[in-house]
């Protein structure tokens, strides 16, 4: 394969992602710059040691993450356990691309859109915004489906076992999807009146709370509801470019 110039693919992936809209805790876009060819791409959730570790040994010249290196609030010095994943990329000349709330509300390949076409929900549209712009997508089934087979569907397409507070409706018709550690977006489901709300993760509060707002919680895991997107994006980016591309799957229970 004769690949795509490094420059080339961060550029369009900012612009395809519209990178630059919004505010994110995070920088999006390339974190650590490698080799200036990209032959063979790693995707994966989130940036660690060991996967830059597979990657080095699958040969590959860029890893695309949807959880980076650098984020609000951490140091920025490059001491110990950041000083050691920033080397093993440096070492290697594997660049390091990053996208996080780009990911999860693009239309087409974002972690929730792809959630609510995959679910069979229909009428979707953005949900739960943020700096102006969506976290997440909502819809509805066309036929409303009992409480017991919307949890299947959300089981097999996450390939987790969801946390459920199932105190909502049932049948189920309406849904809302917010991908990650959102589940102060309840809030927003509630007042828009959903039936259901998939996320992935809960704190201690949430329970009493959906009891009494009258509303399904399901709580599919942070890492589990956010390998839809870069997997998809990048299948799409070995379509577009001259690229072999791999998913690489890390699995975090949490």
């Amino acid at each position: 394969m004769s690949g795509v110039d490094l420059g080339i693919l961060v550029d369009y992936l900012d612009s395809y992602l519209e990178a630059g809209k919004g505010r994110d805790y995070c920088p999006n876009g390339l974190q650590v710059e490698g080799r200036r060819r990209v032959h063979r791409l790693i995707t994966a959730v989130s940036a660690c040691r060991r996967l830059f570790e597979q990657a080095q040994d699958r040969g590959a010249d860029a890893v695309l993450v949807h959880h980076g290196l650098f984020w609000e609030g951490d140091s920025r010095a490059l001491v110990g356990t950041q000083f050691r994943r920033v080397a093993e990329l440096i070492r290697s000349e594997i660049s390091l691309l990053a996208y996080h709330l780009p990911l999860d509300r693009h239309p087409e390949l974002g972690n929730n859109a792809l959630a609510a076409r995959l679910l069979g929900l229909v009428e979707i549209e953005p949900f739960a915004f943020h700096d102006g712009l969506p976290l997440g997508y909502r819809g509805r089934f066309a036929t409303a489906v009992p409480a017991g087979e919307f949890v299947e569907r959300v089981r097999a397409l996450y390939a987790q076992e969801p946390l459920a507070f199932l105190a909502g409706p049932d049948p189920v018709e309406t849904v809302g999807i917010v991908s990650g550690a959102a589940e102060r977006q309840v809030h927003t489901a509630i007042a828009a009146g959903l039936d259901a709300y998939v996320t992935g993760e809960a704190t201690e509060w949430v329970k009493n709370l959906v009891e009494e707002a009258g509303i399904h919680y399901l709580a599919c895991g942070h890492y589990a509801t956010e390998r839809l997107g870069v997997r998809a994006l990048g299948e799409h980016l070995a379509e577009r470019f001259d690229l072999e591309v791999e998913f690489l799957d890390l699995p975090n229970p949490v």
